[in-house]
């Protein structure tokens, strides 16, 4: 499981490069980073200890929670939401409008994408909008969402297709004749239903 930000008042104030631009009216938790060129608009809101690297851009009205690491050359444009502990790889794409056209203004026709705790989604990688990434769900390098993915599950290739599932450790989980797997890394169990899919193992 990701470490999660116990003691909030130890950490610093938010870090601002100088080369980097946050506009009034912008929320930026304690210990939040904002490395070199970047944009971050008024009205968007950066959870405790995320991290923005080197020339991403955040519209306004996007929510990034927790601890969330967004790598270098990432937009989010509004409708974009996501939650803790979210990995994003470099030159990953959000968008925002199914059809654009340049003719043409579809501000009034956002659509949103969420994207859950403990997400993690490779570099260059293409979320079309107006989809939901479930809990944990892992999107490999290069690939182009096309509609939602759920919780857990690992996706890959274009258009995605889901080819495994992932422990929120990121180790591949591999399900025995019973539906449990245990992740490599953390030991804990995991139980796969049909119908349902992944969620952590309870005793019955």
């Amino acid at each position: 499981m990701p470490n999660k930000i116990e003691n909030i008042d130890s950490l610093p104030e938010a870090f601002i490069h100088g080369s980097a631009i946050v506009d009034n009216g912008a929320e930026l938790g304690r210990g939040v980073k904002v490395w070199h060129f970047c944009h971050v608009m008024k009205g968007a809101r950066l959870g405790t200890g995320t991290s923005l690297g080197q020339n991403s851009f955040v519209a306004s009205g996007v929510t990034i929670g927790d601890n969330c690491k967004i790598q270098n050359n990432v937009s989010l444009y509004q409708g974009v939401t996501l939650g803790d502990d979210v990995f994003l790889g470099p030159s990953c794409v959000f968008t925002n409008v199914i059809n654009p056209r340049s003719a043409l203004d579809r501000r009034d026709s956002y659509a949103t994408t969420q994207i859950c705790d403990g997400v993690t989604i490779g570099a260059n990688a293409t979320i079309i909008c107006g989809n939901t990434l479930g809990n944990f769900a892992f999107v490999g390098a290069g690939a182009v969402v096309t509609s939602s993915v759920k919780p857990y599950a690992l996706v890959v290739g274009n258009p995605a297709k889901q080819i495994g599932w992932m422990s929120p450790s990121g180790m591949r989980l591999e399900f025995d004749e019973e539906n449990i797997a245990v992740c490599s890394e953390s030991g804990r169990k995991f139980q796969l239903d049909k119908l349902n899919g992944v969620s952590p193992y309870s005793e019955k």
